[in-house]
């Protein structure tokens, strides 16, 4: 695959995936940090949303000695399938699944952007392996996509994420997950985890309070950080890696 992007069977088939292994020095690292995208935003924009995923697990990599599992999505770059949100929650738990059996202590840390950060929070609150959730830029619910199915599947069609023609057979299955799914009720089941969430005060697709809501609702094991001028993209803003990197190196193994 191009980009830097190995492959493995995922719930809806193949998922793109780019594994930067970590070096400690007793060997095998102890847990996995696993990196997700957020939603596209532009027109054909599902093609590219993952390319910059590659090189930051690499940098992580280098950087903590862990190893650092990038991944895409179904419907995202070279991964197969159409965007459902309970399918990328779905593709997520096999990316952890995926990180967790290549490090010794089975256990993972989540870095979300965007609605990969919010998906990641939900994940996290039934599944013990994961050990702490950082989140950018992400939203506290995905009720207003559930309030206009018909464009949200326009919207979606647009940016690529959904490319099957057939795709969703039945609209309000394919809606209920923008409901069903709440990671601010989710997040009180995280604690005594640690979970990071960083949002941008120019943020104009998911408003600054929303980070405060999830980060009250996990309660006093959150951090919460706000950066200055910043927009909604951060992974693309040093400021915002420099805090990820950071939170990383105070966690344990």
């Amino acid at each position: 695959m191009a980009r830097g992007w190995d492959s493995f069977d995922g719930p809806a088939g193949a998922l793109a995936v780019h594994v930067a292994p970590g070096v400690t020095a007793s060997g095998l690292p102890a847990t996995a940090v696993v990196l997700c995208h957020g939603f596209p935003l532009g027109v054909d924009a599902a093609e590219s949303t993952g390319d910059s995923l590659p090189a930051l697990a690499d940098r992580l990599a280098a950087e903590s000695g862990r190893c650092v599992v990038a991944g895409c999505l179904r419907g995202i770059g070279p991964s197969e399938g159409d965007f459902s949100l309970e399918g990328w929650f779905d593709d997520l738990r096999a990316f952890v699944s995926h990180g967790s059996e290549l490090v010794s202590g089975g256990g993972v840390w989540l870095v979300g952007f965007g609605t990969g950060g919010a998906l990641a929070l939900c994940l996290a609150a039934d599944d013990q392996r994961v050990r702490g959730v950082a989140c950018f830029g992400s939203p506290a619910t995905f009720a207003d996509w559930g309030q206009d199915p018909s464009g949200m599947l326009e919207f979606s069609r647009r940016v690529g994420v959904v490319r099957s023609p057939d795709t969703p057979t039945d609209l309000a299955v394919w809606a209920a997950g923008f409901t069903a799914l709440r990671p601010d009720q989710c997040c009180g089941a995280l604690a005594p985890r640690p979970v990071l969430v960083v949002h941008g005060v120019e943020d104009d697709e998911v408003p600054l309070s929303d980070a405060r809501v999830l980060a009250d609702a996990v309660g006093p094991s959150a951090e919460l950080r706000v950066i200055g001028g910043a927009g909604h993209r951060l992974r693309a803003d040093p400021r915002a890696i420099a805090l990820l990197v950071g939170w990383l190196e105070r966690q344990g193994p």
